[in-house]
This record gives structure tokens, sequence and C-alpha cells, in this order.
């Protein structure tokens, strides 16, 4: 169902693009073409053909020229079902109400209330009760169990008895559809991840993520998804044997080429999550801006969309300011309900799509490099089942009395390891947090925080290459955030990061500072 002000807002014309090219045809849009919005009539601002907008996408169009033809109707709706080939619009000319027929008020039309006059001329022009409320008549829910009753319960017992059928002959296919419906995984789903080791030199989160995405999704069979037009960036393609691609008369595929497309993407993304399939769309993180309204939708909906993200910070050098993220960190992070989830190497990533896979009524955002960084010595330092808790001690002092307390997320943990290693060959006692996750720790217990951030270590330094909102919370009013203050810059990714202070000789010398002013 939709109205004009769908006919006029982008995401509905991606929608209908990215429909009509792929010949959907148990896909029906029915257009209230009631001619009015907030502003007025609507030929203030919208006179476009629409029915030959959606002729060039492709769509079977049709027309009713009164809502109140419900045989016309029923007849749009025949040649919907009838049409196998394409997506349909149904085009229904209507008159929108404006209150009482005494009184044909505008703003009535535009969310104003009627009042009780308004309504008491309705009910009278109804010839019903003119004081009554809440008024249910005679007959009414006797009709509704006769008809709309009875007729759901015949065809839920016909559901019933055709999928206890379908279950006797294909007793996996079923287990699969009883699983998708509730949201759980199926059996060995985290069967052959990988496990990374060690690497001074490694790989960006966004290859690692590729591969964990690809063996998951071999796991299970209904995680389907793809990018919007950079999947060869993102690694979002699934490459196993099988995966195809999702294309007009071959719905089998597992690949879905979204274009350039990012709140249709988003949007429909949510539509498969509502459906139980279980979908992951990608994009550069700055490109998040466009998907914003459904990410929020995602959130509000209680949905586990999954968003993957690359390309996250100025780390992406040449691409420069307009393609570089800066408040798109804290902008999500804001999002209540969105679990987003930035993770340092490609052992954290592996973790973080644990995660991600296990969440039910959360949808995740999965924020991504695109220059490689360490992979970390878990011999060394901590494991990275620390993840699942959001923030974790990665390193920490001989005694685990630290004297600073160094925190990071992503590819700037790099940054806190070398400054850690730095401070002890000088004899000063370092902690380095992880913090892949802030929605997640926050949800830990208050004696697992305080673990984390003993409240007597006043000395702390957080960084991250983004805007610094958001970190005063953990590092308290005597603390350091080196982070972003600007846009960014179009260099070589070392003149970049050497340009905004990202170095562990910066880290360092804001340790020092911070030690010496919270003596």
């Amino acid at each position: 169902m939709c109205g004009d002000g769908d006919m006029m807002e982008g995401v509905g014309a991606e929608a209908a693009s990215l429909a009509g090219h792929l010949k959907l045809p148990n896909l029906c849009w029915i257009y209230d073409n009631n001619r009015v919005t907030l502003d007025g009539p609507a030929d203030v601002s919208f006179t476009e053909d629409v029915g030959e907008r959606f002729h060039g996408h492709g769509w079977n169009v049709t027309h009713v020229n009164d809502a109140n033809d419900l045989n016309a109707f029923s007849d749009a709706c025949s040649n919907f079902l009838d049409t196998k080939d394409r997506p349909t619009l149904i085009i229904v000319n209507s008159h929108i109400g404006y209150g009482s027929p005494h009184k044909q008020d505008t703003n009535a039309a535009h969310g104003e209330p009627l009042g009780e006059d308004e309504i008491r001329l309705v009910k009278k022009f109804y010839g019903w009760p003119e004081d009554a409320k809440f008024l249910v008549p005679e007959g009414v829910r006797e009709h509704f169990q006769e008809r709309i009753g009875k007729r759901g319960r015949k065809l839920r017992d016909d559901w019933k008895k055709l999928f206890d059928s379908y279950s006797q002959k294909f007793p996996e296919l079923a287990d699969q559809i009883n699983k998708m419906q509730h949201r759980e995984l199926p059996n060995g789903w985290d069967k052959n991840l990988p496990t990374f080791p060690p690497d001074a030199k490694g790989t960006a989160t966004r290859d690692s993520s590729g591969k964990v995405l690809n063996v998951l999704a071999q796991n299970v069979p209904w995680l389907v998804g793809g990018s919007a037009d950079l999947a060869t960036s993102d690694r979002t393609r699934l490459q196993f044997e099988g995966a195809g691609d999702f294309q007009a008369g071959s719905y089998g595929g597992r690949n879905l080429h979204f274009g350039v497309r990012e709140h249709g993407m988003a949007a429909a993304l949510n539509g498969m999550a509502v459906s139980k399939v279980r979908g992951f769309g990608g994009t550069f993180f700055n490109f998040s801006d466009y998907m914003k309204p459904a990410v929020r939708l995602a959130a509000l909906m209680e949905i586990p969309t999954i968003f993957i993200y690359t390309h996250d910070s100025i780390g992406l050098g040449e691409d420069g300011p307009t393609h570089q993220p800066i408040e798109q960190l804290p902008s999500l992070r804001a999002v209540p309900g969105l679990v987003l989830l930035r993770p340092a190497d490609a052992n954290e990533v592996v973790e973080a799509w644990k995660v991600i896979m296990q969440l039910k009524h959360e949808p995740a955002a999965l924020v991504l490099t695109r220059q490689a960084v360490p992979t970390f010595d878990r011999t060394k330092y901590a494991s990275a089942a620390g993840v699942p808790k959001g923030a974790y001690v990665l390193a920490d002092a001989p005694d685990s009395k630290p004297q600073v307390i160094l925190m990071s997320t992503g590819s700037e943990v790099q940054l806190c390891i070398a400054a850690y290693e730095q401070l002890k060959s000088e004899g000063i006692k370092a902690r380095v947090v992880s913090m892949p996750s802030w929605a997640i720790f926050e949800k830990q217990s208050e004696e697992y925080k305080q673990q984390i951030f003993p409240a007597d270590v006043k000395a702390r330094v957080a960084v991250e290459q983004a805007s610094t909102f958001g970190w005063s919370q953990y590092v308290g009013p005597q603390g350091k955030v080196i982070g972003m203050h600007t846009f960014g810059s179009s260099a070589p990714l070392k003149d970049v990061l050497k340009k905004f202070g990202f170095s562990p000789d910066k880290v360092v010398e804001a340790a020092r500072a911070a030690i010496r002013e919270t003596k």
C-alpha cells in the first residue's frame, strides 16, 4: 500500500527500479492516488505520470478509476495474479476524507482532530447513536466470526495439513523452515570457521570477513545477500559452488545485486528479515548515511538485519574526504538496539560474526577496514573470545594494576598495542582494552565493567579514527582522546595518518600526559 509521498520518495524509486529489473511477479503495489499532500493539492509539487514511469521500470500497470468500484478493484487484483513475468502497480483514484459531509475542512485531512461536534455530525449522517463511544453495532462480532474467523480457521487447518505432508516427504527442508521461522540456527552453523595465525602484516578485516561469511553461508542455507554495487570491494560475494546470482528468472541464486541503491537495499533486507530469511548487505561505511532510515527501522522493528560496512575510516587514503567516514560511528552507536561491531583483527572478525549470527531481535552493523591490520599473537595477548563481552583486556600490566588504560576499536587497536610495548620498555604499566562493541559492553554487569575500567585508574587514552563524540564516558574528565575533529584528506594512507596524528608515538605522548595530569 502506498500513496503520493511514497511515489515521490527516493527509496520508492530505488525499490521499483530493482523490482522491475528482477521481474518479481509476486510483488504488487496498490497506489492510493488521492492527489493530496500535507502541503495541499499534490500537483503543487508532483505532476509526473506515475503509470508511465512504472511502465519504464518494466511493471505491469493497471488503473481503478474509483476506489469505491470493488468489481474494478477485484479485476485489477486478478490481473496481478495472472501476471507472471513482472511486478504490478494498481493505481486507485480516490478522494481523501475531510471530516463530516457538512464541513469539508482541509485541515482535517492533515492530522487535525475532528472535534466533538464534527464527530456527532458524522454519526448523525450515518444514522448512528450520536452519543455512543467505542460502539460495536449488533451483528458485527458475529459477522467477523462467521466470515473472517471461520475462513481463517480453515486456512490455518489446510496449511497445517499441507506442512505435515511436506514434513514427511522432505524432513530436512521442513526442519530448515521451522528453524527459520523461530530464528534458530542449524546444527553445525559455526563449523569450519577459520582461525588466523599471528601475522605482523595481517589482512584487511573486510578480507577476513569475506572468508568467514562464505563459510557461514554454506552452513546456513537461508543466509543470503549482496552489495550496493561494491561486492568485490566489501567482500560480500558468496563464491562457493552453487551460490549463484539472484536474477530475473533465476531466483535460486544467493548473491543479490542491489546496484547503486543503498537505501533500497537496506529496506529490502528488512523485508527479508521480516520474512525470516537472514539477509546481509554491504557498502562503504560513508554510504551508511543513505541507508539510515532503514537501519533505524530495523532497530525499531527488532529484526536481525545484517549491515556490512567497509572502508571504515580515513585509512582508505586517496579516495579522500567524500569517502572517509568521520561522524558515522557515533551516529550509528546512538541508534537504540543496533549492535555495532568494529573488530580489531581477523580473529575478532570471526568472533564478531559469531555474535551477529546469534542475534534474534537486534540488527547488526559490522564495520571493517580496507587496509591491512596485524593479526595479533593470541599466545602473547588475550584471546579474541572476549569479543562477545563488547570490550575486553587485550594486554595488561603484569600485576593487573595499570597506571594508564589505552582503549580503542578496529584498526587503531594496533596503535595501542605498539604504544603499550613502548611504555612497557620504559617501565610504565599500561593496559590495552579492545572495544569492538560499545552496545554489547553496556549490557554487561557493573562488576565486569569495573574489571575492565577500574575506577581508581584515572589516566586513560582513547584512540579512534573518527569523531571523538562519545568517548568521554570511558576516558573520564581527565582522559585523552585521539580522534578526528575535521573531515579527512586525500593522500596516501601513511601521509593521512601522519597528518592527523595516528601513530604509536602520539599514543605514548598522550599516555604520559594522562599519567602526569592524574597524579
